[in-house]
């Protein structure tokens, strides 16, 4: 990554963290217990815990994101920063930004 601003780079990452942990945030009061005192009917509480499911998936999948985020802001100044893994061609940044929890450029994603 010869032609970057590590700087900008830096800046994006930052934005991105703050924005997935405020997905995280988001995510887990969606995630909270039904209470069953509520009585919102059967349909609708099947419904509500399918709603839960979906949610908690993007809850996993936010964190994930999250702890791709902050190795590639602890890594940034490393020398092989936006390398690929196996081939060791640049990483689109873009690419890092979007699967920050892949070390490989999309060719090696395979």
């Amino acid at each position: 990554m010869e032609n970057i601003d590590r700087g900008e780079i830096k800046n994006l990452i930052q934005k991105k963290i703050e924005r997935t942990k405020r997905k995280i945030i988001s995510y887990k009061e969606f995630t909270k217990p039904i209470s069953p005192e509520n009585s919102i009917g059967r349909i609708t509480r099947m419904d509500a815990i399918n709603n839960k499911s979906v949610v908690e998936a993007g809850l996993r999948e936010a964190q994930k994101v999250l702890s791709g985020l902050e190795y590639m802001l602890a890594n940034i100044e490393k020398p092989d920063f936006g390398k690929c893994k196996k081939c060791n061609t640049d990483i689109p940044v873009q690419r890092m930004l979007m699967v920050p929890h892949s070390p490989y450029c999309i060719n090696c994603s395979d």
